[in-house]
């Protein structure tokens, strides 16, 4: 299933217009032959498809885990959803109790800035992309105060790009420097390379394959 999930996650982001090739200026200001955005995600049944393709990745890469975790504001839904999709796998069909925070602590009511589920056990991170690692740093935080454990952290696509100004790239990826700091792994649903596959699958998407490969070139690890 593994691979297939991958390409298949890839056509349906294409489909969805969540993924896009062409020019576009990214936030670190670099231009990019694609774009990525996961908030455009953003219909009952496109949400749904994409918390199917999170557990799947999720069960494929094999990690022990307790409950799902989601930070502000992102990672709220796709917690939520994607603990509706284990709960319906026809593999796992197991009940996963998940969590998120918010940005801002509540001074009435149960208070805190923790909703959903006690943060107990192995806790999976759940977000779309990681781009400076700040929401996996307080998510991090966040569970070990707790006194529980982050056990993975689950993205939607892994960019395979390193930071930093052309002329000082950083030796790492923003994925690899989570995985380097906090010693877990980081599970993506698709990544840049299979991106590139599909490029060489599919003659429509030609044009730009040589556009996406000096990218990847030029900023891949």
């Amino acid at each position: 299933m593994g691979q297939n999930n991958r390409l298949d996650f890839v056509r349906f982001a294409l489909e969805q217009g969540v993924l896009k090739f062409g020019e576009f200026k990214v936030k670190s200001g670099r231009l990019s032959p694609y774009f990525f955005n996961a908030g455009l995600f953003n219909s009952g049944r496109s949400i749904g498809a994409l918390a199917q393709f999170y557990a799947q990745a999720l069960i494929d890469s094999g990690v022990e885990f307790d409950m799902l975790f989601g930070p502000a504001y992102k990672g709220i839904p796709l917690s939520a959803t994607t603990s509706v999709a284990l709960a319906n796998h026809p593999d796992l069909g197991r009940d996963v109790p998940f969590a998120f925070n918010r940005k801002e602590a509540k001074d009435h009511g149960e208070g805190g800035v923790l909703v959903g589920a006690p943060l107990q056990g192995k806790i999976v991170i759940i977000d779309d992309v990681i781009t400076a690692g700040t929401s996996v740093r307080e998510s991090v935080e966040i569970i070990r105060a707790a006194g529980a454990t982050p056990a993975a952290v689950l993205i939607a696509l892994d960019r395979m790009e390193r930071a930093g100004a052309d002329d000082a790239l950083s030796p790492h990826s923003a994925v690899q420097e989570v995985a380097n700091t906090y010693g877990i792994p980081v599970v993506s649903i698709a990544s840049l390379s299979d991106i590139m596959q599909l490029l060489e699958q599919e003659t429509s998407f030609a044009e730009h394959q040589t556009a996406v490969a000096a990218y990847r070139q030029k900023y891949g690890v």
